[in-house]
């Protein structure tokens, strides 16, 4: 059984691509308030916020368990996607790399459709595939799309 692995789903929103995509590049400090329930703080540990490579620390809930996760962003501005590349913290229990990426994609009616992906590779057989963090993900899409609907 393979140890790496990659978990994808696509959620339409209605909503421009570049407002949610400049979300994760330029605004994700505001998440905690966005998606609250999912996501208590992010601080920026070098760069900026909204550039390649910076290195941020997010602390976030996932099935009520309170965690952190340490990452440097990459961006693509020409693709609207972020990825984060994990550094350090809680899925590093269980999981030996990690990179969640989002991606907005325009439907040319002013809705988009984002599509997460998470890769990962799990530090042995017994780990399971990590489908509550892709839930994390849609979920988080979800309380940006209705932010950015108001």
């Amino acid at each position: 059984m393979a140890l790496s692995g990659k978990l994808e789903a696509d959620i339409e929103i209605k909503a421009p691509a570049e407002k949610y995509f400049n979300i994760f590049k330029a605004q994700c400090e505001h998440l905690p308030n966005i998606s609250s329930s999912n996501i208590q703080g992010v601080d920026l540990h070098e760069g900026d916020w909204d550039t390649h490579g910076s290195v941020k620390l997010w602390k976030y809930t996932v099935e009520g368990r309170e965690e952190s996760y340490k990452e440097k962003v990459e961006i693509d501005d020409e693709n609207l996607s972020v990825t984060l590349v994990g550094l350090e913290g809680d899925v590093f229990k269980n999981y030996k790399s990690w990179k969640a990426t989002f991606q907005a994609t325009p439907k040319g009616d002013g809705s988009s459709v984002i599509k997460h992906i998470l890769e990962y590779e799990k530090l042995n057989q017994d780990v399971p595939v990590p489908n509550p963090y892709l839930d994390f993900l849609v979920s988080i899409t979800k309380d940006i799309a209705s932010h950015l609907d108001n």
